[in-house]
């Protein structure tokens, strides 16, 4: 649907420059040059007046289309948020409760509360941060989201892979056939730090360009990568045909459960 609203949705009618233009004009007007149509803000654009236009098709105004598809946008951007802030939040958790010593300084961060604060201070100070270069001023803050969107593929494309991961572990548990899913799993760890290593290590890449704040993340990124990979290789000789323990039945009660929710 966002390839049809940025290509398709695109030809019923876009304004560039404040001259009209349609069908194939438009396509062309709007992606005349991969540097007309960088950044994240052209790519929004393109989608919220693909989509647009879908709604002007079916009788509703333009302006409230535009609008429509912008609250959209932002709904998402925010139950990403929302969702992030979790997941980070797990990570911690997880991360202190495995890295050893027991008595090290990430023990606190194994509760909850803790270990969302350190998420959203994290998050804080990625997100305040200037452009690679700028110095940190009140003027220049605010653009970590802009810096770290080149990232944004090759991490989506590795947590896919994590994602097949989990169900080749699955299958095999069960001595289901993992070809299949083998061969997409393979491309989806393999291609997104190739990638990441050459935008890392090439001539003009993040490194020699001393992008430090893309290029730390995309570091550490391979790094888990490489560790996660590490622990598959380990556990996978242990787990076939173990399936995994059944959980335990929960009685029903009356009393609500004051533990957990969306904010923590």
């Amino acid at each position: 649907l966002v390839i049809l609203a940025c290509v398709a949705g695109l030809g019923l009618g876009t304004n560039v420059n404040g001259e009209f233009f349609k069908g194939q004009a438009a396509y062309t007007a709007r992606y005349e040059s991969w540097g007309g149509a960088a950044g994240l803000s052209s790519k929004i654009g393109a989608f919220v007046d693909g989509s647009a236009n879908f709604l002007k098709a079916l009788g509703i105004s333009s302006t409230f289309a535009v609008a429509l598809m912008g609250v959209f946008v932002a709904s998402f951007a925010a139950t990403t948020l929302d969702t992030a802030c979790r997941l980070q939040r797990y990570v911690i958790q997880e991360l202190a409760s495995t890295i050893k010593p027991k008595k090290s300084v990430l023990v606190p961060f194994k509760d909850k509360h803790s270990a969302t604060i350190l998420a959203v201070t994290l998050a804080f100070l990625v997100a305040a941060s200037p452009t690679a270069g700028a110095d940190w001023s009140w003027q220049n803050a605010g653009k970590g989201g802009l810096n770290l969107w080149p990232l944004f593929g090759a991490t989506n494309q590795l947590l896919g892979g994590l994602a097949f991961l989990v169900i080749l572990f699955w299958m095999r548990r069960r001595n289901i056939p993992l070809w299949f899913v083998a061969i997409p799993a393979i491309f989806m760890l393999l291609l997104p730090a190739i990638a990441m290593c050459i935008e890392l290590f090439k001539e003009n890449g993040w490194i020699n360009k001393k992008n430090y704040l893309l290029a730390t993340f995309g570091i550490s990124t391979l790094a888990l990568e490489v560790w996660m990979i590490f622990e598959a290789i380990l556990a996978w000789p242990k787990v076939k045909g173990l399936l995994e323990n059944s959980l335990p039945n929960i009685n029903p009660t009356d009393k609500a459960d004051t533990e957990g929710g969306r904010s923590c």
